[in-house]
């Protein structure tokens, strides 16, 4: 993005009890369309892993196995066994999500060649609203983008304040991609960023 259209002094960090780990696939961290990346920023206890098919982070297992997460893979139930799969948080100890940052091809390969995430629960959701991700073209509306997704998570652990600011922080970087895409000055009274404005 030219430094004309970016985002970055707007960008809002809200502190949460849940964690997010993100589980890039390839080169999905370099694609200027990733919105793994605004997870990152606007929560503060978020991690981030290159997937690979033959081996695994070991930064990784040791971070899931640590005693104050609950981790949970985030992930269409329909996908996997119905005896993992999950429609709310538990309470008690702090929610790491597990977040497959790909292509929804390349995140079901994922899902299905990571045996070391086979014994977390599923965390499933079945989004009442279409997706609103516009730098790409999903198969199907239904699908969400990584930061769509972690917004439902937080809303799912009662970080309601982090997900409407993660929210509002995705549709700023949509609106000003896009708006890059075409070299026009981005609008800065939109409806996205008078929301961002609004939670920070």
């Amino acid at each position: 993005m030219p430094p004309s259209h970016c985002p970055c002094a707007l960008r809002p960090v809200v502190p949460t009890r849940a964690g997010f780990a993100l589980l890039m696939h390839d080169v999905e961290a370099l694609k200027p369309s990733n919105t793994g990346w605004l997870v990152a920023d606007v929560v503060p206890d978020t991690s981030a892993f290159e997937w690979a098919r033959t081996e695994v982070d070991p930064r990784l297992p040791a971070l899931l196995a640590e005693p104050q997460w609950q981790p949970y893979v985030v992930f269409p139930g329909a996908a996997a066994d119905p005896a993992r799969v999950v429609q709310a948080v538990a309470p008690g100890r702090r929610p790491l999500f597990v977040l497959l940052d790909a292509s929804w091809r390349n995140a079901h390969k994922m899902f299905h060649r990571s045996p070391y995430l086979n014994h977390l629960p599923v965390l499933a959701f079945s989004p009442e609203e279409l997706s609103r991700y516009k730098l790409r073209h999903p198969v199907r509306d239904v699908r969400l983008c990584t930061a769509e997704a972690a917004a439902l998570c937080l809303g799912a652990a009662g970080e309601e304040r982090a997900a409407r600011a993660l929210d509002a922080w995705l549709d700023v970087f949509v609106a000003r991609s896009m708006a890059a895409r075409v070299n026009t000055a981005p609008d800065l009274q939109d409806e996205a960023h008078r929301r961002l404005a609004a939670l920070v």
